[in-house]
């Protein structure tokens, strides 16, 4: 779908967005951070970034529509569109924690053709093809621990929606007792391309949007995992959960997930 010169640019694109994220982070201050809803939080990063984004993919893509969770754009094609977040991980970047992540993902006809998670201060790039799913150029694939008790779960705590916190807190308590541990990164997007390249063996979270995992769902599934939402159907994008995971684990996950009914 996309050239071998259009896969260089849009490298080379992030790189340029992340670096400016990186100069301006200690640079904002709190009259430089609104409060879209509740524990949703903007900065001039967010925004600028994403006009970057778009500006630089209106070049490489001229054709291309796009979604993203700023809205900076209005430009829309149903059948080949940009889905952008543009600081996945704001709250850990206006706190000036490392774990942020460009996430961009180019969809084709409802289905993704292409992801990038970019995580500027570590320098590595999570891409997804037709071809496979890659970290800085290398091959990556999911973890093969076969055993729960031996892997390592990421998640994300509710922060809007409280509604369903008994069931997920039933799953926190089963699965502090059945794995080695759990960890909350703060970046869906990091989380994910995570479970990629076997750093956790699987990710799930409810109430995110699609531009918190399309990319990293993509990188997911090109790397050889499986990605479903908690109801084991497609709809994890536009739904509201995601469940994630290496094929030998994501049963087992599935299972636990199964016995809350969410």
């Amino acid at each position: 779908m996309l050239t071998e010169n259009q896969l260089a640019a849009i490298e080379s694109l992030v790189m340029e967005v992340g670096q400016f994220q990186q100069n301006n982070q200690a640079n904002i201050s709190s009259e430089d951070i609104d409060e879209k809803s509740l524990n949703q939080l903007v900065s001039f990063v967010d925004i600028e970034s994403e006009k970057m984004l778009v500006a630089g993919l209106s070049i490489i893509t001229p054709t291309a529509g796009y979604l993203g969770e700023e809205n900076t754009s209005t430009v829309k094609n149903d059948q080949l569109y940009w889905i952008i977040d543009p600081v996945d991980g704001t709250t850990n970047y206006l706190f000036g924690h490392s774990k942020y992540a460009i996430s961009i993902a180019l969809y084709a006809n409802g289905l993704p053709v292409y992801g990038c998670v970019y995580v500027p201060a570590d320098r590595e790039n999570f891409v997804a093809t037709p071809k496979g799913a890659f970290l800085n150029g290398n091959p990556i694939c999911v973890a093969t621990r076969n055993n729960l008790q031996d892997t390592l779960i990421a998640t994300g705590f509710p922060y809007y929606n409280f509604k369903e916190m008994d069931a997920y807190l039933a799953t926190l308590s089963q699965l502090m007792k059945d794995t080695r541990g759990l960890r909350r990164m703060g970046s869906a997007a990091i989380d994910l391309a995570y479970t990629a390249c076997g750093r956790f063996d699987a990710f799930f979270e409810l109430n995110l949007s699609p531009w918190d995992v399309a990319a990293g769902a993509y990188i997911v599934q090109q790397a050889g995992g499986t990605v479903t939402d908690f109801n084991g159907g497609n709809d994890y994008t536009f739904g509201s959960s995601i469940l994630a995971g290496s094929t030998k684990i994501y049963p087992k996950m599935k299972e636990v997930i199964d016995i809350q009914k969410f």
